[in-house]
């Protein structure tokens, strides 16, 4: 399951010894156990990897989107013929429930690159642009490969997110070079041996590990456009880092998802979309619940629903049968959940459920409930990314919306309430980047929809058609219609009839009055 442990120059110096290379070693969130290893890149690798990535890329982008496309689909035919070799991977290694790791992670991969496979020829087809103005010129915009993508990927959904970037950015004709999380290495190195069995090319999708210093040298190392999913101050870095060498980059950095459940709103939907949202992953989402403003009409009611439902989850090793709520998969985590936890008490919180490490050892953490929450309480300002949901009661719709928005970041958000349309109402007044009426999480694994924040959740997006084409460089094309002359009115020499007539021109075209105007009353 590692990768190979030696350079193939430092292989052919017969002469010397081979050094013995620095490992990234992945162990159960469950029991500490080792699970694997894989060896960390230097400097140099990171460069040559690039750089046989660049020369891959070349014939993959050469070919019509269409072939790109069949060959794709032999990778979704193989990533499903081995949905439980990666099940059982991504269980052990990142601690989350079988059905998560296959409902979250496998199938929305598989549904991805049958999306695209089937629409990137008439997504990425040259696109004309009517002329408004100079009737004798065509323009339209074409869209080629970037080149080399770089993909730096978090540890929550090591799979789904991963693949999810690298299967857009190959679609449209780039190859692809991922540093996955040094926490959870694995799962991509069983990525990496699928693509390769399915004949695809190799050096198209290639990986190098290590900690942050391995992702800087990936930018470093010349990429065409960098994707990366993490915190925010990482991510301030990757843009810094970016934007000094002129690099696109897609940061998508957390989120504090707010969900406001409306006087009106269904009382058991609402409480069962609150536990899911908030303790599937063992909170470890971009998008969990995080903060609840529960109208004051009904937040006693929908409280108590919600802690009866936490004291109905079943908490454990995922290896060894169904449970709900499996281990954190980064046991720092807890420490911050903790501290979160410690601030709002102190501050006046009452915790309804959970609030403690799970006894018998691993990296367990009780789905925790809090009430009594406020602003001036850490658990309802900063990202927890772990099991913690925090109640506060509300007014009116009003005050809700106004704490919604009262954040530093904007990813994702929920509005509940029986009236659709005063849903989307809710909706489209929360600054965020996607809100979900009625439901929850569900947009990340809808490949039609794009995916990202606002404010400090990130730029750029991820999914749907636009983040398709930003896999490409957008490129315009402007060529006459008809047959040409020797030369244009505007150009040389300048001359004062030229510059009347140019004036002319202008007032008959632009004046009151004019032919544009009348056109447009008309129109």
């Amino acid at each position: 399951m590692a990768a190979p442990t030696t350079i193939a120059s430092e292989l052919e110096r017969k002469d010397t010894k081979v050094p013995t290379r620095e490992q990234l070693e992945s162990r159960s969130p469950v029991d500490g156990s080792l699970l694997g290893t894989v060896p960390i890149s230097t400097s140099a690798d990171v460069h040559r990897v690039v750089a046989r990535a660049r020369r891959a890329q070349e014939a993959w982008g050469l070919l019509p989107i269409a072939e790109r496309c069949e060959r794709i689909l032999r990778l979704r035919n193989a990533i499903v013929e081995r949905a439980e070799e990666l099940v059982d991977l991504l269980t052990r290694e990142c601690g989350k429930p079988r059905h998560e790791s296959l409902a979250h992670e496998v199938i929305p991969v598989a549904d991805l690159i049958g999306y695209y496979a089937a629409r990137a020829e008439k997504l990425l087809a040259p696109r004309d642009i009517e002329m408004h103005l100079m009737k004798h010129r065509r323009s339209y915009v074409h869209y080629a490969p970037r080149g080399v993508v770089g993909i730096i990927s978090p540890w929550n959904f090591p799979f789904s997110i991963t693949m999810g970037d690298a299967v857009t950015a190959l679609v449209a004709g780039n190859a692809v070079v991922v540093k996955p999380s040094e926490v959870t290495p694995l799962i991509i190195e069983k990525a990496k041996e699928i693509w390769d069995a399915t004949g695809l090319p190799e050096d198209l999708f290639q990986l190098v590990h290590g900690y942050g210093a391995v992702g800087a040298a990936l930018i470093e190392a010349g990429v065409d456009k960098v994707v990366f999913t993490g915190g925010v101050a990482t991510g301030k870095r990757v843009a810094q880092m970016c934007g000094e060498r002129l690099i696109p980059c897609t940061l998508e950095l957390g989120g504090k998802a707010p969900l406001i459940a409306c006087a009106d709103a269904d009382l058991e939907r609402t409480a069962r979309a609150i536990v899911f949202g908030g303790f599937v992953n063992a909170g470890q989402v971009c998008v969990s619940v995080e903060r609840v403003y529960a109208h004051a009409a009904i937040h006693d009611q929908l409280l108590e629903r919600v802690v009866g439902l936490v004291s109905e989850l079943k908490q454990g090793d995922p290896t060894k049968g169904d449970v709900d709520v499996g281990a954190i998969t980064f046991g720092k985590q807890i420490d911050v959940a903790e501290k979160h936890i410690a601030d709002a008490v102190a501050k006046g919180a009452i915790v309804r459920a959970g609030g403690h490490r799970r006894d018998g050892g691993g990296q367990f953490f009780q789905p925790t409930v809090l009430e009594k929450c406020d602003h001036r309480m850490t658990v309802m300002t900063e990202e927890i990314f772990g099991p913690v949901v925090p109640f506060m009661k509300v007014e009116d719709e009003e005050e809700a919306i106004r704490l919604a928005n009262d954040s530093h970041l904007g990813l994702n958000a929920y509005v509940f309430t029986k009236d659709r349309d005063k849903g989307c109402r809710i909706a489209e007044r929360v600054v965020s980047g996607s809100v979900l009426v009625n439901d929850v999480l569900t947009n990340h694994a809808i490949p039609e929809t794009p995916f990202g924040g606002v404010k400090q959740s990130g730029i750029g997006r991820v999914h749907g058609e636009d983040a398709l084409r930003d896999m490409s460089q957008a490129r315009h094309v402007n060529v006459n219609r008809f047959g040409t002359t020797a030369r244009e009115p505007i150009w040389y020499p300048y001359t004062p009839e030229t510059f009347k007539w140019l004036l002319k021109g202008a007032r008959a075209l632009f004046g009151g009055g004019s032919i544009l105007q009348r056109i447009g009353e008309l129109l």
